[in-house]
């Protein structure tokens, strides 16, 4: 069996499901399929603890740091004697009950071997814990900021925009027209300076309609359209 690394939680010894698998000479699938097989027999708290979100962070950051297979696993199952004591009844062979006896005698028995952390090495497991969670939190922020701006970037002019245009780009017309500048030589109605307009607007932000204008765009297209005067072609 060799040695196992002591493994305390909620004030009693537990086992991985590795170390369990290793103990009883079969694989970790089988420990698994066995498990989810019988999932209404197992108890949790009595046959096992499952360590999710900060609580197994904490977990990888003290007992499971040096364990490599740990790094990407999201739900850890950590097995009790009685845990331990059903899954040798699933497999009912000579070795793990054989097994199961050394694991009693040796190991969830003989808790004073546990060692506990100093306050000096939770306080630097909290403050590891609480940088890699700010981090994380950072990450998320940057994300989401990222997917906001697509957004923002897609979004067109919603229907009160588009009436503040059109009332925009109607008042400009009747301004320029009221001017004499363009009501005979060089656009003969008034018809065409407001085709002129609408013309010119989609061409400055490049859309085939008005209406297909940017949202983040609008405020640029309203102050284009205050000072719009047509080009003299």
């Amino acid at each position: 069996m060799g040695s196992l690394q002591v493994i305390e939680q909620n004030n009693q010894r537990v086992l991985t499901t590795a170390q369990l698998a290793g103990a009883y000479e079969t694989s970790v699938d089988y420990i698994n399929r066995n498990f989810n097989n019988n999932r209404d027999r197992y108890k949790e708290g009595k046959h096992f603890i499952l360590l999710e979100g900060l609580a197994l962070k904490r977990f990888k950051m003290t007992t499971g740091k040096n364990d490599g297979s740990l790094l990407r696993v999201n739900r850890l199952y950590l097995w009790t004697e009685k845990g331990a004591l059903l899954h040798a009844k699933s497999l009912n062979t000579d070795k793990a009950w054989e097994a199961y006896e050394m694991l009693v005698d040796d190991y969830f028995m003989k808790r004073e071997a546990v060692k506990l952390l100093s306050e000096k090495e939770q306080l630097i497991a909290s403050m590891k814990l609480t940088l890699q969670t700010s981090e994380e939190v950072a990450s998320v922020k940057q994300e989401l900021n990222s997917l906001k701006a697509i957004v923002n970037d897609q979004l067109t002019i919603d229907y009160g925009q588009q009436l503040a245009i059109c009332n925009a780009k109607n008042k400009r017309v009747e301004k320029l027209w009221a001017d004499g500048t363009y009501n005979i030589d060089f656009i003969d109605t008034k018809r065409k300076l407001h085709a002129r307009a609408w013309r010119e607007i989609k061409m400055a932000f490049a859309v085939p309609s008005y209406r297909d204008i940017k949202k983040q765009d609008f405020k640029e297209a309203i102050s284009f359209i205050e000072g719009w005067r047509p080009s003299l072609i």
